[in-house]
């Protein structure tokens, strides 16, 4: 399950980034995304009762105390994401964005992991966690070495990713949290979409007020550049379930095999203007991977030892 979370991150990401192209405006593709995705969550709330118990515990956890309401806005790092990553992959490319923000996710992981931020359970930055998290970090340098010398690298752009990375890992972990409430993916699923929304919304209009941004309305285009909030609403529900379990940092690790391979496919298949495949970043996705063995061995073979 969360080797598919991976995945769906890749295809948002390209699916995301073609939309941003052709609205010209990478708020409002980021906006169309998440209210595309609020609008499915909501037809199948209303017709979900679990899904109504799953709300009804999320204000008692509130009500009691048990569950912060600055954790309800977790919704807000992915809008912010997204927003992100709109503006991003048309740049640098899928698979290039992806080893970013894998960066980002990782280093962030180990300090929500420590901190207990999921469920409470702390867990401690080991030796091989922190290796683990050194290769994804050198795998990012490696993977982008051929740009430093071409006009096509874009430094900012991958700031960015990496940024948004960070804004996924903390919010992984926000909905984990949630999710121990609420007892209802979905319904963890909808408070994030809702929150994610309103912030987009609320960021397009101060572009609009401050900087005279224009609404293009929806594009004609391929259809699959519409299916980001679909895989949104799938992505957030196996993410904040399985995390949950494995822990921000496992979870991610883990979760990274599914979005590189993802990606790769999508910048083969369905490249973008700035995706270039090279030795350098197959070399930096290799070494990403290298990451994802050394810091899930440990956990891995302690579990299997503990079950004889």
């Amino acid at each position: 399950m969360a080797a598919v979370t991976g995945v769906c991150i890749a295809e948002q990401a390209r699916a995301n980034g073609e939309l941003s192209v052709l609205t010209r405006n990478s708020v409002e593709a980021a906006l169309i995304s998440f209210t595309s995705g609020l609008i499915i969550i909501l037809a199948i709330y209303f017709f979900n009762p679990s899904m109504k118990a799953g709300a009804a515990n999320i204000r008692a956890a509130v009500k009691a105390k048990q569950l912060g309401r600055w954790r309800l806005f977790a919704g807000a790092l992915g809008g912010t994401a997204i927003a992100i990553q709109t503006n991003v992959v048309p740049l640098i490319g899928v698979a290039l964005y992806s080893v970013a923000t894998i960066s980002g996710q990782t280093a962030v992981s180990l300090l929500v992991d420590r901190y207990g931020i999921t469920n409470g359970v702390r867990k401690a930055i080991t030796s091989k966690r922190v290796i683990a998290s050194i290769i994804t970090v050198s795998a990012v340098l490696v993977s982008v070495l051929d740009r430093l010398t071409v006009k096509s690298f874009n430094l900012f752009a991958i700031v960015l990713a990496i940024i948004a990375g960070i804004a996924i890992g903390v919010q992984r972990a926000l909905n984990g949290s949630i999710n121990v409430h609420s007892k209802q993916s979905y319904t963890t699923s909808l408070l994030n979409f809702i929150m994610g929304s309103s912030f987009l919304a609320l960021f397009l209009l101060v572009l609009l007020l401050l900087r005279g941004d224009h609404i293009y309305g929806l594009p004609s285009g391929p259809w699959w550049m519409y299916t980001g909030g679909v895989v949104g609403v799938i992505y957030i529900a196996l993410s904040s379930t399985v995390v949950q379990h494995l822990g921000v940092l496992t979870f991610t690790l883990f979760s990274v095999g599914g979005q590189l391979i993802g990606s790769l496919l999508f910048d083969f298949i369905l490249p973008t203007k700035g995706a270039h495949i090279t030795s350098y970043l197959v070399t930096g996705i290799v070494m990403t991977y290298i990451g994802v063995l050394v810091g899930g061995e440990s956990r891995l073979f302690k579990r299997s030892s503990s079950q004889h």
